[in-house]
């Protein structure tokens, strides 16, 4: 049965546009969270490392953007908007603003590729609280299927890979090693949820894509409690243990850079890699790359169309 939608929100993470933002912002993150005392701080000094700022706001309204147009493209003219959890546009907010310019029921979009708790389910939470905030004017919302199987992400992800690679020589690039990462989660919520699955699979299927036989998971970016177990492989040990000579790490689980992109992998895993005498090339996120906009723009053609499972 076909879905009648006003417009789409992408739902994400957000972060802090300038230096005055970001403890501000951090405080908002941890808030509730059992983490190391000194973590803020420590944070705080990673985002200045990048330049104070986290491009992850601007680059996912060029994402909603791109998606606008495609959407267009296909016959399908709606408003896409940008609902953040911690730093603006809010998605309490985004909801109120959409509310106003008449929509009554809008389709999300969360920009996570993987499932669990912390995000999938953490963002629909927080979708919930923000249209119990806003009351009989929330606009209703529904959200596209989990997507991360989908061909056109994996065509995303296996050209951003083949654009790394391109400095390599046939026989470099060949014995070279392609090691995926995701955020680490804690082992009990990668345990009660499809996460660790979701991530094997579509890391198997981008490798089968680019023919590629030597790859491999690793975890970054992990926060929280040290006494509790989190999913590992660490990306800095994944690179100490490897014996290739280079190594072509893809963020898979992240969808455009920010500071688990700019200082975890670029700063912090790539000194660990020169310590190896390991050449580290990084993969560029997939982005506002075409196929991703239009597996996005296709997902939501799909929803629409009555097909809910994508």
């Amino acid at each position: 049965m076909p879905r009648s939608f006003d417009a789409v929100m992408l739902i994400g993470f957000g972060g802090p546009t300038r230096p005055a933002e970001i403890r501000p912002f951090l405080e908002k993150v941890l808030r509730g969270r059992a983490a190391d005392p000194g973590r803020l701080e420590e944070v705080a000094a990673h985002y200045e490392r990048i330049g104070g700022r986290s491009p992850y706001n601007e680059l996912t309204l060029r994402q909603a953007a791109a998606l606008e147009r495609e959407l267009a493209r296909i016959g399908i003219a709606r408003p896409v908007a940008v609902g953040l959890r911690n730093s603006p546009p809010l998605i309490v907010d985004t909801l109120a603003a959409l509310s106003a310019r008449g929509a009554r029921r809008v389709l999300g979009f969360i920009m996570s590729p993987f499932q669990c708790e912390a995000s999938w389910d953490r963002y629909q939470l927080n979708v919930a609280e923000a249209r119990a905030q806003l009351g009989a004017s929330a606009p209703e919302v529904e959200y596209v299927a989990p997507w991360s199987d989908d061909p056109q992400f994996v065509e995303a992800a296996a050209a951003r890979i083949d654009e790394a690679a391109r400095s390599l020589t046939t026989e470099a690039r060949r014995a070279a090693q392609l090691i995926f990462t995701a955020h680490s989660i804690p082992v009990a919520m990668a345990s009660a949820s499809p996460y660790v699955e979701q991530f094997t699979n579509a890391a198997r299927r981008i490798a089968e894509a680019l023919g590629i036989e030597n790859w491999t998971l690793a975890f970054q970016s992990r926060s929280g409690a040290p006494r509790d177990p989190w999913l590992e492989p660490d990306i800095r040990d994944a690179l100490r243990a490897s014996r290739a000579r280079d190594a072509i790490v893809m963020p898979l689980g992240f969808l455009c850079d920010h500071v688990e992109v700019l200082y975890d992998l670029d700063i912090e895993a790539a000194a660990v890699a020169r310590s190896a005498d390991i050449r580290m090339l990084r993969a560029a996120t997939v982005g506002d790359h075409p196929a991703f906009i239009r597996m996005m723009a296709a997902r939501i053609q799909r929803h629409l169309e009555g097909a809910i499972g994508g």
